[in-house]
């Protein structure tokens, strides 16, 4: 599950006041926060004018002001185009991002809706999904400037994948954290199961190690159930788009398919994946070797990545012990079920 999935910490009110003169959205009537969303913290405004949706960019790696105005140009375009998106709204001084007490802010229309796991859609609403994701991949070639690009949309992605002598370091260091930790409870027990399990896993798969990725392009960067809303049977909108960048999209699509179809026991639902990733394809125009990629990146990604134990142990935040049963499992299922898994996306 990625990092935004985490319920937020308790926000600090908003300068509601400050805020509405910035627009013509009238007087403040309530004003209650939203409870998902680690990175950012957004608010259920009602006013005299009507009902909006309030974000407040404090992460400092997107809160840029320029950087979201960036990304608001982005989405609107891709409203243009059909894309589902809440698009920012311009300010008096048709500004879309609003800056009081040093701090972003941006104003959307309200979006109603609810949010939708894998297992609550019907398989034409995992096709309906996944050729949702390829459009927006699609569409973003057409709307991002080539200029813009932080690397050629076509070469490969220049980030190395993990090293797996460096996950073993962090697996023994995780280790003496969870001997260390009193009282030993059922939270460590499973962690020192799954470290131990890792290790084992990682020692006889270390040199499937993949090359640096495929073909990159312009990708939401967060697509996952929380930052979708359904309206009924239907996409409503797609939010959070502030991790929009150039990266590889069918990884975008293989991480997105293992948040959505997770089952509790950590297993995937392949009939759903399959559904999902022939729409994705169809839509995105990406083959199928692009697919058995990202997948065996991914794959690996997860078999090294260790970010839930690191927040309990390391800095004591417990708010994604939650996920974190399903999630290790997956990896232990995944690693099993790998030629399963890559025919599901390629098939």
């Amino acid at each position: 599950m990625p990092r935004s999935c985490v319920p937020p910490p308790v926000p600090h009110a908003p300068p509601l006041s400050a805020l509405l003169r910035q627009y013509a959205a009238g007087s403040a009537l309530t004003c209650e926060p939203v409870d998902q969303g680690l990175l950012n913290r957004g608010y259920r405004l009602r006013t005299t004018r009507g009902r909006y949706f309030l974000k407040h960019h404090f992460d400092p790696d997107t809160a840029d002001p320029a950087a979201i105005a960036r990304r608001h140009r982005a989405t609107q375009r891709l409203a243009d185009l059909g894309v589902p998106v809440a698009p920012a709204l311009a300010g008096r001084d048709g500004r879309t991002v609003a800056v009081v007490g040093g701090h972003a802010y941006a104003l959307h229309p309200w979006i109603d809706g609810g949010h939708r796991h894998g297992g609550q859609l019907t398989t034409g609403q995992c096709t309906r999904l996944g050729a949702l994701l390829g459009a927006v991949h699609a569409c973003l070639e057409r709307v991002m400037p080539p200029k813009g690009r932080a690397r050629p949309a076509t070469g490969p992605h220049p980030v190395e994948s993990a090293d797996p002598a460096a996950t073993f370091a962090l697996i023994d260091d995780l280790l003496a954290h969870v001997r260390r930790h009193r009282p030993f409870d059922a939270f460590d027990e499973l962690a020192r199961h799954r470290l131990l399990e890792r290790r084992s896993l990682l020692e006889q798969h270390a040199d499937r190690r993949p090359p640096p990725g495929g073909p990159v392009g312009w990708v939401h960067g967060d697509f996952h159930p929380f930052n979708l809303l359904y309206r009924g049977d239907a996409p409503a909108a797609i939010v959070d788009w502030d991790r929009l960048g150039v990266q590889p999209r069918a990884e975008e699509a293989v991480r997105a398919a293992a948040i959505f179809f997770l089952r509790p026991a950590g297993t995937l639902d392949l009939a759903k994946v399959g559904a999902y990733a022939r729409a994705y394809r169809r839509a995105a125009g990406a083959a199928r070797d692009e697919l058995a990629a990202a997948v065996h990146r991914v794959w690996w990604e997860r078999l090294n990545d260790f970010w839930m134990l690191r927040w309990h142990y390391e800095r004591g935040d417990t708010r994604a012990d939650p996920q974190f049963p399903a999630a290790s499992a997956l990896v232990t299922w995944w690693t099993g079920e790998y030629e399963a898994v890559c025919g599901a996306f390629t098939g």
